[in-house]
């Protein structure tokens, strides 16, 4: 094991090899909208099925969180990363990004995008401040799947995109 003071390094260095799947993440409250490029997302339990997203604080679609029920967690292919990059280098809060891609709502008013290979709607059971993220416990209450695996957007695919936000 290195040495405590270098702990912090190592870890860096350690989750720098891990190629995480990359999620867009949708949110609705009222009449406002928001999405984000997402890389820390998991499912968390197969019985009862549960999946938890971390959104960044500074982030527009984390203050829509705030006050949205439900969150659309959308898979990405390699397909769309024109789609990443709209949602992961533009922020919400100076850019309408739904103006500029394909969507449609869906329940309880999340917005959901059409071109993506999997998305579901989570009902948000829990919030849990991590750090500079806070985790969104979903239920998913609505799904739907491409019949056929894809190869999935990781984060080697989009490590060289500007942050709309900063982490």
């Amino acid at each position: 094991m290195p040495e405590a003071d270098h702990t912090g390094e190592q870890f860096h260095r350690l989750v720098g090899m891990l190629d995480y799947s990359m999620f867009i993440v949708t949110a609705a409250a009222g009449e406002t909208r928001a999405g984000c490029l997402v890389g820390f997302a998991a499912q968390c339990s197969i019985s009862p099925p549960r999946f938890m997203v971390w959104l960044s604080k500074n982030n527009h679609t984390f203050t829509v969180a705030e006050r949205s029920g439900s969150l659309g967690v959308h898979l990405l292919s390699r397909n769309e990363f024109e789609l990443a990059r709209l949602f992961g280098s533009c922020t919400g809060f100076e850019r309408d990004k739904f103006a500029e891609c394909a969507w449609r709502p869906g329940p309880d008013g999340v917005p959901l995008l059409e071109d993506c290979p999997g998305v579901f709607v989570g009902e948000i059971l829990q919030r849990h401040d991590t750090g500079d993220h806070v985790g969104l416990l979903l239920r998913p209450s609505a799904a739907r799947a491409a019949r056929e695996a894809v190869p999935r957007l990781t984060f080697r695919d989009v490590r060289d995109l500007d942050p709309g936000n900063e982490a």
